[in-house]
C-alpha cells in the first residue's frame, strides 16, 4: 500500500483483505480458461453514466501488471473495452451480444454518491436481463470499499487509489 496523508494515520487501524487465491503466472491463467472453460474468456469493461475518467479501466483491460506484462500474454482473455460515458442499458446489451463472462466498471465521479448509485443500478438492470444470474460484476474507483460489494449487489467491489 501506499498514500499520503498530512494528518496522523493508525496503522492498527487499517484493514488489508488478503488475496483469497493463489498468484498465477499468465501460462497457469491461460491453462485454466482454456481448461476449465474451453473458450476465451469474455471481459468487457467501461465507466458507466456521466463518468469519463477512463485511465484506471484502461489500464486494468489492458493489463498492465507490474512486470510488464502486455494484453498479448494472456490470449485466452477477449476483452472488450466499451471506453467512457456508458449507458447502463447499453451495457447490459453489449453483455449479452458479447456472452461476457465479467463486467468491471469504474467510477470516479462521486458527488452526491453517484458511484453509489451507479452501481446499484448496473446491478439491477444485470439482475433484470439475467435472473438465472449473468456474468460476474466488479465495481472500482477510488470511493468504493471492498467490504459494500454485498451492499451494492455486486460480486466484487474495489477501492482504486488515485495516482500520487
Amino acid at each position: 500500500m501506499y498514500g499520503r496523508a498530512g494528518h496522523l494515520v493508525d496503522l492498527s487501524a487499517v484493514t488489508i483483505t488478503r488475496r483469497e487465491f493463489p498468484l498465477l503466472s499468465p501460462a497457469e491463467i491461460n491453462l485454466r480458461i482454456r481448461s476449465g472453460l474451453g473458450r476465451n474468456l469474455v471481459v468487457l469493461g467501461a465507466c458507466i453514466g456521466t463518468d469519463a475518467h477512463t485511465v484506471g479501466i484502461d489500464a486494468i483491460l489492458n493489463v498492465k501488471g507490474t512486470r510488464g506484462e502486455g494484453p498479448g500474454v494472456l490470449p485466452e482473455i477477449r476483452v472488450v473495452n466499451l471506453g467512457a460515458q456508458v449507458e447502463v442499458p447499453d451495457l447490459v446489451a453489449r453483455a449479452q451480444a458479447e456472452h461476457a463472462d465479467a463486467v468491471l466498471v469504474s467510477q470516479v465521479v462521486t458527488q452526491r454518491e453517484a458511484h453509489l448509485a451507479g452501481a446499484r443500478q448496473l446491478s439491477a438492470a444485470f439482475r433484470a436481463a439475467y435472473p438465472d444470474g449473468g456474468p460476474r460484476l466488479v465495481v472500482g474507483g477510488p470511493r468504493f470499499d471492498p467490504a459494500m460489494a454485498g451492499d451494492l449487489g455486486v460480486d466484487r467491489s474495489s477501492a482504486v487509489a488515485p495516482p500520487p
